[in-house]
């Protein structure tokens, strides 16, 4: 066993924080941690989801047909998307549509909204149907890491209104988990805390692979301390509230 010590800051980084109305964006991102998602744009995203999204995109020949419309932002500028907003449409809408600063997925690099190519585009509400290379790279983003973020119906949940055209890279198996059980972000870390590392974790079989996801309470006002085996590959995402996703590969004859 060996014993991992995350630094109270690490809470709020990670490919699984949750970013809304009630928990705030804590970290400007680095310049060094973003790339543009494709050769010829000026749009960026971490470097992890923006490598992820140009395998997609090569997958389904995608950049031919759609458009990154917006990808990672600096406070100023989700600033100025929002007081425009609030000028052209009014509260009402704004409150939909458009988070307030810091309050943003768009902060993170994480997050992107994408439109069927064609000659004007609402930055605000782009087009991305259910139909045509729009689905195809919908179906197929879960296995890339990125899921819908605000999906129809879960509108009481994340405080913001149906949007097909806004993903999010969680990575894997998250993204693939909250798929196949119907979580939006907000909902994932909930369901996570039935699942408090040392005690019992949720099982995700794929392939010849177990993958074990657990919660992990912050320690208050300190570091955070807790024991891993050896040898077993993981990841580990802060959830930017409370605590820490620890997730754990092992081959289908390792035993937890």
């Amino acid at each position: 066993m060996k014993v991992l010590t995350l630094p109270q800051k690490s809470v709020h980084t990670g490919n699984l924080i949750l970013v809304n109305s009630q928990y705030p964006y804590c970290l400007e991102n680095g310049e060094s941690s973003l790339v543009p998602v494709c050769s010829d744009s000026k749009i960026l995203l971490e470097r992890r989801a923006a490598v992820l999204l140009s395998k997609l995109m090569s997958s389904i020949e995608g950049w031919e047909q759609i458009s990154a419309v917006s990808g990672w932002r600096s406070r100023a500028e989700q600033q100025e998307i929002y007081d425009q907003s609030l000028r052209d449409s009014g509260v009402a809408f704004t409150e939909r549509f458009v988070a307030k600063p810091d309050h943003s997925e768009h902060q993170t690099g994480l997050a992107i909204d994408l439109a069927l190519r064609k000659a004007e585009i609402d930055f605000i509400r782009p087009d991305f149907p259910y139909s045509g290379i729009c689905q195809m790279f919908r179906e197929k983003a879960v296995t890339y890491g990125f899921i819908e973020r605000y999906p129809k119906g879960k509108e009481a949940i994340t405080g913001i209104a149906h949007e097909p055209w806004h993903f999010r890279f969680v990575g894997a198996p998250h993204a693939s988990i909250m798929t196949e059980l119907g979580l939006t972000l907000e909902e994932y870390h909930t369901f996570l805390k039935q699942y408090p590392n040392g005690e019992k974790q949720f099982l995700y079989r794929t392939g010849n692979q177990n993958i074990e996801v657990a919660y992990v309470k912050a320690a208050a006002g300190t570091d955070t301390e807790f024991e891993i085996e050896d040898n077993i590959p993981y990841s580990v995402s802060g959830n930017n509230a409370d605590g820490f996703v620890l997730t754990e590969w092992r081959n289908g004859n390792d035993k937890g």
